[in-house]
């Protein structure tokens, strides 16, 4: 099956205590996209201005991902610059631009329409809402953030009516629902609309639930993290790309997925940008979620 994509491409400076990177290709619908193209074709909606460098244009298409709906428009690319420190898990934004994304409106092309699953990166609700109205899809997962729970929290709650699953962190659970308890956050969010809910919890890995259904996944170990930028965004491609390539959302699937998630969000954190993402292969990932088996199984 097939699967759309509405989010950000953008290009990032990133500074970490291994180095820096300076205007590399980001963006969460760039990082969700290399992600779930590992396991079905992936249509991408975004924009990106004048100045979009053509090789960045040439990886998406060169990993079964179209960019039909990849829009260039007058002006400058979307661009963040942010500082991570020792711990990681910690970041500093040094600068946002938006530029050419702060009047996007997303249009999605009929192939783009109709592919049975959606995710919604996490862009302005009301434009989410613009990009409901225009999607076929059976299966509608929603990433958003604090910034949207703070400044536009009715329109938040119009898109949560309308999805089957959220993927938010611990914070914004607490943020939206005022919960601490994460069980209690995630009924709260439950009843709101989504029937599914994971939260990420960084470093410490995610909880899926449904209902009264559990799933608690660590994260995978590494001896390094290079850059975390993106491991958010490439777990939501793991985990909609795995649901997609199996055209199925019960609750095995779901914990199938969030596997796969986790697992092609390691990858992100070996290099900066998409640098290690976007050469992964089928095999790596394979070999990598049977590591993770035996890392958890006992």
């Amino acid at each position: 099956m097939e699967l759309t994509v509405v989010g950000s491409v953008a290009l990032d400076t990133v500074e970490t205590p291994h180095g820096r990177n300076e205007e590399g290709l980001g963006g969460a619908a760039t990082f969700f996209s290399l992600a779930a193209a590992n396991y079905v074709p992936v249509h991408m909606v975004a924009v990106v201005g004048e100045d979009f460098p053509n090789e960045h244009v040439g990886l998406l298409k060169s990993k079964n991902i179209n960019t039909e709906g990849l829009e260039t428009a007058s002006g400058k690319t979307f661009r963040w610059a942010g500082r991570y420190h020792d711990d990681m898990n910690n970041r500093d934004t040094l600068d946002t631009q938006l530029n050419v994304f702060e009047q996007f409106h997303p249009k999605l092309p009929p192939k783009a329409q109709e592919a049975p699953f959606l995710f919604l990166a996490n862009i302005h609700p009301a434009l989410q809402l613009e990009v409901l109205d225009q999607s076929e899809a059976a299966f509608k997962g929603l990433d958003t953030m604090n910034l949207w729970i703070d400044t536009a929290l009715d329109d938040l709650k119009k898109v949560l009516a309308q999805v089957d699953a959220v993927i938010i962190n611990d914070s914004e659970v607490e943020d939206l629902t005022g919960q601490r308890n994460i069980l209690k956050g995630a009924e709260a969010i439950m009843a709101m609309g989504p029937k599914t809910v994971v939260i990420k919890k960084g470093e410490h890995g995610c909880v899926l639930i449904q209902g009264d259904q559990r799933f608690v996944v660590p994260a995978f170990l590494l001896s390094d993290v290079v850059d975390p930028t993106g491991a958010g965004d490439s777990f939501a491609g793991g985990f909609m790309g795995s649901l997609a390539k199996e055209g199925n959302t019960d609750f095995d699937a779901l914990r199938r997925a969030v596997v796969h998630g986790t697992v092609v969000a390691s990858f992100a954190c070996e290099a900066f940008g998409p640098d290690r993402i976007a050469t992964i292969t089928e095999k790596d990932i394979h070999q990598r979620f049977e590591a993770f088996r035996e890392l958890c199984q006992f």
